[in-house]
């Protein structure tokens, strides 16, 4: 599990495609790797993945096919830019909300400008994910705990305050970029419990109007 907090801001030294798979060599740039050993946790834009080497200046990791074709690490160049975090611990401070580093899927970045000293975003969300995102509510993106300043259809909008642009990849989104997506573990499991018996069964069609109301949530 992760908090959201950026840490620092790796950079890719090298890919060596094996097969399907991808092996990724990071250099971890100023993020602490004293208290880190083979076989840990470190996030990557968002992505949960296993340090299985630590050569000193970093680590390597192994990403599968499957990986490589649900989020944005297939797109990483030598020299590329990745958001870094270790895994929480009991006694970390959870200044962002709780991140599995399971991405739900990939979105766009629509439009940026500025406003005052901060920058503005409007990402689309594919449209199955558009239900997870509300208004004031939290989202992952490339890691990066965030709050949803406004909500339109798939669309989200976000205002991102100088300090988040300078200690993450932020700074470098401009229309067109793909971003790493994760939904409010809050809402994943809230949808799946509103379904109560109902989620046992296969043919189920999921959360409608008429469930919420044999249920009691609408009159």
């Amino acid at each position: 599990m992760f908090t959201g907090i950026i840490q620092a801001i790796g950079t890719i030294e090298s890919l060596d495609k094996k097969g399907n798979d991808l092996s990724l060599q990071i250099n971890t740039g100023k993020l602490d790797l004293a208290d880190v050993q083979s076989g840990d946790s470190i996030a990557v834009n968002g992505v949960c993945l296993t340090a299985v080497d630590l050569p000193g200046n970093g680590f390597r990791a192994d990403v599968s096919g499957e990986t490589l074709s649900l989020t944005s690490l297939g797109s990483l160049k030598e020299g590329s830019h990745v958001n870094l975090e270790k895994a929480l611990t009991p006694t970390t401070r959870l200044g962002g909300h709780l991140v599995s580093g399971h991405v739900d899927g990939l979105g766009e970045v629509v439009r940026r400008w500025d406003e005052g000293k901060s920058v503005r975003f409007i990402i689309k969300a594919p449209n199955e994910l558009a239900k997870y995102i509300a208004f004031k509510g939290s989202i992952t993106i490339d890691g990066i705990s965030l709050t949803v300043n406004k909500v339109n259809g798939a669309e989200f909008e976000l205002n991102i305050v100088p300090h988040t642009l300078q200690e993450t990849i932020m700074g470098e989104y401009q229309a067109g970029r793909k971003v790493n997506l994760e939904v409010d573990l809050i809402a994943r499991y809230l949808e799946r419990l509103i379904l109560g018996d109902k989620a046992a069964d296969p043919n189920a069609s999921g959360i409608t109007e008429q469930l919420l109301a044999d249920n009691g949530f609408l009159k």
